[in-house]
């Protein structure tokens, strides 16, 4: 098939890299969650306190047996897979319908120094993944510094 639009026989290649790098949006953060599949990472909203740090992430239409969370050399992974398969039967019309769905994801945060990782908490309910993590009582906060800029 022959395109429409002619481009610089010259230079092929100059006139396709300035099209695919212009013609995208590169300020347009409305899919930042979205995997090249089309299929979507879950949100995540992340709370200290100065006992503990709170992770929520939302993955609804889950169950919590579905999920994996491991703490590996300070990196916290949450993972989550799940599998459907439905199948539906007529003998009078005579078809078959099978229908398969699999879907998962994994988020990793690195851990700070200063909390307990071998006391990390997680509850699931209503679609959110609630993960707890206490804080270490000897570990003190880390004051600010200002940088000057020269």
């Amino acid at each position: 098939m022959e395109t429409l639009v002619r481009g610089n026989s010259l230079f092929p290649s100059v006139n396709t890299f300035f099209d695919d790098v212009f013609s995208k949006n590169m300020f347009d953060w409305n899919e930042k969650n979205f995997s090249s599949l089309g299929s979507t990472l879950p949100s995540v909203n992340m709370k200290e306190t100065d006992s503990k740090m709170e992770i929520e992430l939302a993955a609804p239409g889950m169950k919590k047996e579905d999920f994996k969370i491991e703490v590996d050399n300070d990196i916290l992974s949450i993972s989550c897979e799940k599998e459907e398969h439905k199948t539906e039967e007529n003998k009078e019309e005579r078809y078959t319908r099978k229908e398969f769905s699999y879907q998962s994801f994994c988020r990793s945060f690195t851990l700070p120094d200063n909390l307990k990782k071998d006391e990390i908490e997680a509850t699931y309910k209503d679609g959110l993944l609630h993960v707890t993590i206490m804080k270490n009582k000897e570990a003190k906060s880390k004051s600010t510094k200002l940088i000057p800029v020269k």
